[in-house]
């Protein structure tokens, strides 16, 4: 299998033991790892966001890893910009880039393109948000269909975060949210990907999962979170969907029984993989599934 021309993707619920795969894989087809993670971007968040082992980046280079402040929001067009760049410098080197992570809407700005939506004022959002909570989702979604039959085939009608994102663009826009999207385009071809998806086991990735969190505590992360709680972090910035950050405060100011702590991480981190994986069924049919047991003779067909 020749993967020369190819900027390869690897995705898979979190815990799938993505970056070990990764790392195999780039040391076999004179490889670089680009980070595809949200929340692997931030600095002051290694041990929560799992972040690769720095003994990984002595092995094989790794980019966009721990960057980032927390202070600041990360948005998907901010990564996507700094990804373009980085695929085309890992080329120049007659390297294999290989973007590594769990976040869906990374891969689908990379591989369709990201919307170019202008940016609505918070006011008017605020607004779309209070008329969501004064309908409720059932009459809200019917006045979206109104204004915005196609959204019907689009958007389930139980969806309350897509609903409120669709009405908002249309009545600030006066274009389709779904006509936004039909007319977005990646710079690259579909044929320049090489799509891997890593499919566990359902109950294998719950057990994957409480041994990591147990792992996490270990390792640190309750200092972890009492550093970010002393930055004093913005509730409105995107790191604090990071989880193990509000389960971890609540044992800290409330002294909560630390094993229950780690339930409700463990409990959220699979709520978090399920998500995932109903993701990739809608929008990674086309990849490559790969069961855990299938790794090594994958990676044998690489010399």
């Amino acid at each position: 299998m020749d993967l020369k021309s190819k900027i390869v993707l690897i995705s898979g619920p979190t815990a799938s033991g993505k970056s070990n795969f990764s790392l195999r894989l780039a040391k076999k087809i004179n490889g670089e790892i680009i980070n595809a993670d949200s929340m692997q971007v931030y600095k002051q968040l290694k041990i929560l966001s799992a972040r690769p082992n720095s003994k990984y980046y002595q092995k094989i280079k790794h980019h966009l890893y721990g960057f980032y402040d927390v202070k600041n929001n990360f948005s998907t067009g901010d990564w996507l910009k700094l990804v373009i760049k980085k695929i085309k410098e890992i080329k120049k080197k007659k390297k294999i880039p290989i973007l590594v992570g769990g976040t869906g809407l990374y891969f689908k700005a990379l591989t369709e393109g990201l919307v170019n939506i202008p940016n609505i004022p918070i006011r008017f959002r605020n607004k779309i948000r209070a008329l969501h909570k004064t309908l409720g989702q059932k009459i809200f979604y019917q006045n979206l269909l109104k204004i915005d039959p196609v959204s019907r085939n689009k958007i389930s009608s139980t969806d309350t975060q897509r609903s409120i994102r669709a009405y908002e663009v249309k009545q600030f826009t006066k274009k389709s949210l779904h006509e936004w999207f039909r007319n977005t385009k990646s710079c690259f071809e579909n044929d320049d990907f090489f799509k891997i998806y890593i499919d566990y086991p359902r109950q294998e990735l719950i057990h994957r999962i409480s041994l990591r969190t147990e792992q996490m505590i270990k390792n640190g992360a309750i200092l972890e979170v009492k550093r970010f709680v002393k930055l004093k972090v913005r509730n409105d910035k995107s790191v604090n969907k990071a989880i193990g950050i509000n389960e971890i405060k609540e044992y800290l100011i409330n002294g909560k029984n630390l094993n229950d702590v780690k339930e409700k991480i463990s409990i959220k981190t699979r709520q978090y993989a399920k998500r995932q994986r109903t993701w990739s069924r809608s929008n990674m049919m086309s990849w490559l599934k790969i069961q855990p047991q299938e790794i090594n003779k994958f990676l044998k067909k690489f010399k």
